[in-house]
């Protein structure tokens, strides 16, 4: 078993660093409210610490899920960063769903430090975290993924490597472009089958085996009719990662109309009070359409 730390305990990351305590890793906490991850350490047994320094101290593996670019560099770097307590021969493993860029920036930094580095976003929203069995997409140095896999596996069921620093979040990009598409399609057509007279839930039960079925339609086609939304992957993040994701396709030069066209349509929801709604929430836009 290994010491390990945990840096940031959101509806993610909380059960995330619990599955490592059930699998007999020694873990230490750390999140931006203290309150919180004192509350972490009373219901799981591990520590906590103060800073992400602290919490990195004597740690081979240190585990980070927080918000957003800016979030993880204030975790990694200066006096009381993560790096500044790493030794050399650690692994970091990120998380986070964060641009390319600041996932090369970080990996240099890590290495100056003989630190190793690996990019690792997850899938599966907070049902999957909770229940262990998130889908983690990794890049990075293959002797660090080779390492942090046996740990990541805690709360992992799909993990898989697709390439140097960087491919995991490029790979999640793909991840959050699919799903922007999918939702559209399946709040269109439940919109389409209320509109038409039909039973949208008898509808879903034939056409969920064909080929229109996806993880969404049999995840969340019941809380959409039922204007149901607290729950899931927030709107907030979503536009967060479809930037990133526009950001990116302008400087590779890949064409992502349909995803520009449903960040908008997510603006829209914002706009009407959804931050925080899941992201099947598009079918309430469409629904204050009529």
């Amino acid at each position: 078993m290994a010491k390990v730390a945990f840096l940031g305990l959101g509806v993610m990351g909380y059960p995330m660093a619990g599955y490592l305590v059930k699998e007999g890793h020694e873990v230490t906490v750390y999140n931006r409210t203290t309150a919180k991850a004192e509350a972490w350490a009373n219901e799981h047994g591990g520590a906590f610490a103060a800073t992400p320094r602290e919490a990195a101290l004597e740690a081979e593996f240190v585990m980070c899920c927080v918000g957003n670019d800016d979030d993880l560099r204030s975790v990694c770097l200066g006096d009381a960063g993560a790096f500044a307590g790493m030794h050399a021969g650690a692994t970091f493993v990120d998380h986070t769903t964060v641009s390319a860029k600041v996932t090369s920036e970080l990996y240099s930094a890590a290495a100056e430090k003989s630190v190793a580095f690996v990019d690792a976003p997850v899938s599966g929203g907070q049902a999957g975290a909770e229940n262990g069995i998130l889908s983690i997409m990794c890049g990075g140095d293959q002797a660090a993924y080779d390492k942090a896999e046996p740990i990541m596996q805690a709360y992992g069921r799909s993990i898989k490597r697709l390439g140097e620093s960087g491919a995991g979040q490029l790979t999640k990009m793909v991840n959050q472009i699919c799903i922007a598409g999918l939702v559209q399609g399946l709040s269109e057509g439940l919109n389409f089958a209320e509109k038409a007279g039909l039973d949208g839930r008898a509808v879903v039960e034939v056409i969920a085996g064909g080929a229109a079925g996806s993880w969404q339609m049999q995840n969340r086609y019941e809380t959409m009719i039922d204007d149901q939304f607290d729950h899931g992957f927030a709107v907030d993040w979503m536009r967060k990662d479809l930037g990133i994701v526009l950001s990116t396709g302008d400087e590779i030069g890949a064409s992502l109309p349909v995803t520009a066209l449903v960040d908008q349509f997510y603006k829209d929801v914002q706009k009407l009070g959804g931050g925080r709604w899941d992201t099947s929430s598009l079918i309430k836009r469409l629904r204050a359409l009529d």
